[in-house]
């Protein structure tokens, strides 16, 4: 079974009954419906100008559809698949190409079998009333009262599919034979055989509140491989720890973060955020921990999708997920992501800010705000179309959430005489900079004007009245090193296609920052809260 990469929600079923719950002779399907050339037999009976001529034509055709029909036979697991429907309140509705004294005669001998009515029905006369150009799902959606994107459409026809899946509904393929390796599916799913609908609708139905239930938990897990030797207990249904073997390591290093802001890509957040920490010590991140909140009414395939994130990202940098929580509950309004990391590093190579010396350099890779950039494309995407930004330029700074991980430049700069790491998180690097100095006892001088912005996030703070420099900002890395270093640090990291300015100084032992521009001294902001927590509270009150 093929899943679709997003959450979905499943309120009511749309089956095409040729080929899903009717299963006909091919022959007979064919011969009922085929017209000339690539016309359909009523789209080609539609056409005709002369009315003697369309009504004899019309009962012809129903002559046809009524011996096809006394030929099909019901898809055996049709009987359990209604009997689930009944059990979960969902409604269900028919489509057909056929007219309706086929399909009634069909329904008239399998409604017992089924369970009782069956409908409503969108047959050849609707098909052909609403013409060619309406999309006869938002009619079905419409019909069931329920938004057409919460419509799950099964068929066994691409090309019906194609309208359904452009309407917005979620749209289940049936096919003869398995799916083909690396080609994209046609449909959100693919199945053989319509017993597999059941797991797609445990997938879009909302969950109750508590613990994830511990059949999809066990089924969530075991897309993971436990493959790090120092991994001694494993997560799994009823191991409520984990275990680790560090008899090996010199120094471990430890991490919490929680993801809050983004809903959009909030299992690639959490490792990248948790992770950065890690290695701005000069460690590897290893092992991760992870507590999953969901509000009510959250689908399994909600949950699915942030596992499946967590999977991939952890899979990319080498870290082992070896346990956590997963539960629904109205403590949350929005799915919140709470991360534990844990990594190693020799006791020689730890990078403790305390190093930090007069005269470091201060260097900052990227530039600012990478990860905010990010997020507000992604949650404010409709707001910044309406303020004039084009669709293609709101993509390219939703696309920068393939930049928020530092740990590339942080390996790099761990070898290179670094005498310290920070990197820029909630507050922007403004309060980046000013934690940097609390953490180092030292204070900084920062030449505002050396701070690289990309066009982009500048577009951004223009439009919504932000500052970038407070502006959260995970992807980019501030580093401290000694003077001598600075060049040989610089060149490696743009090796590498890492960007990277020199923004400032170590200045004397204290605490703080001061700001110059153009080489006079200038005023430096400091944020109590971030700038995007201003705009999520700006867009509550409109």
């Amino acid at each position: 079974m093929m899943m679709t990469n997003k959450p979905f929600r499943i309120s009511a079923v749309l089956f095409h009954l040729e080929g899903t719950l009717a299963c006909p002779d091919e022959r007979l399907r064919q011969s009922a419906i085929a017209g000339p050339g690539d016309v359909s037999l009523p789209d080609f009976i539609q056409g005709l100008k002369k009315a003697s001529r369309r009504r004899p034509a019309w009962g012809e055709l129903d002559r046809r559809e009524l011996a096809a029909a006394a030929e099909w036979r019901l898809h055996p697991a049709a009987r359990p698949l209604f009997a689930a429907l009944r059990s979960k309140s969902l409604s269900a509705a028919v489509l057909s190409r056929y007219g309706r004294k086929a399909v009634d005669r069909f329904f008239k001998r399998v409604r017992p079998p089924l369970g009782g009515a069956v409908g409503p029905f969108i047959l050849r006369e609707e098909l052909l009333s609403i013409g060619r150009g309406r999309n006869p799902f938002r009619m079905a959606a419409k019909t069931m009262h329920v938004p057409v994107r919460e419509v799950l459409v099964v068929s066994a026809e691409c090309a019906l599919l194609d309208r359904a899946a452009a309407a917005g509904a979620v749209t289940v393929l049936v096919s003869n034979g398995p799916s083909q390796p690396g080609i994209p599916p046609p449909a959100h799913f693919q199945i053989s055989d319509i017993s597999r609908v059941t797991n797609i609708l445990r997938m879009g139905m909302a969950l109750p509140s508590g613990k994830l239930p511990n059949d999809l938990l066990k089924e969530f897990l075991a897309e993971f491989k436990f493959e790090d030797p120092s991994l001694l207990i494993n997560p799994g249904v009823g191991e409520d720890i984990a275990a680790v073997d560090v008899t090996q390591e010199e120094v471990l290093v430890l991490k919490s973060d929680p993801i809050t802001f983004a809903t959009d890509a909030i299992g690639q957040y959490a490792v990248l955020v948790n992770a950065n920490d890690i290695a701005t010590a000069g460690a590897a991140p290893r092992w991760l921990l992870t507590t999953l909140l969901f509000p009510p009414g959250s689908t399994p395939s909600t949950i699915w999708c942030v596992v499946r994130e967590l999977k991939e990202l952890t899979r990319r940098w080498g870290i082992t997920l070896c346990g956590g929580h997963t539960e629904i509950t109205d403590a949350v309004r929005r799915p919140v992501v709470s991360g534990m990391m844990a990594g190693t590093v020799r006791r020689r190579d730890l990078i403790d800010k305390r190093r930090m010396r007069s005269g470091d350099c201060i260097l900052l890779t990227k530039a600012v705000a990478v990860e905010g950039t990010a997020i507000i494309a992604r949650e404010f995407g409709r707001k910044l179309k309406a303020l004039g930004m084009t669709a293609g330029a709101i993509q390219s700074c939703r696309d920068f959430l393939d930049c928020i991980s530092i740990l590339p430049e942080a390996a790099i700069a761990a070898v290179e005489g670094t005498s310290a790491m920070h990197d820029v998180t909630e507050g922007g690097v403004a309060t980046a900079l000013e934690e940097l100095s609390s953490a180092g006892g030292f204070e900084l001088r920062v030449n505002v004007d050396r701070i690289p912005i990309f066009p982009e996030t500048r577009t951004l703070s223009r439009l919504l009245r932000f500052d970038p420099l407070g502006l959260i900002g995970s992807g980019s890395l501030l580093i401290c090193c000694r003077p001598r270093n600075s060049g040989r640090l610089k060149a490696q990291l743009q090796r590498k296609g890492i960007r990277v300015a020199v923004i400032g100084e170590v200045a004397a032992r204290g605490r703080g920052v001061r700001a110059f521009k153009n080489g006079r001294p200038a005023r430096w902001r400091s944020f109590e809260v971030d700038e995007i927590a201003r705009l999520f509270a700006g867009e509550r009150r409109s």
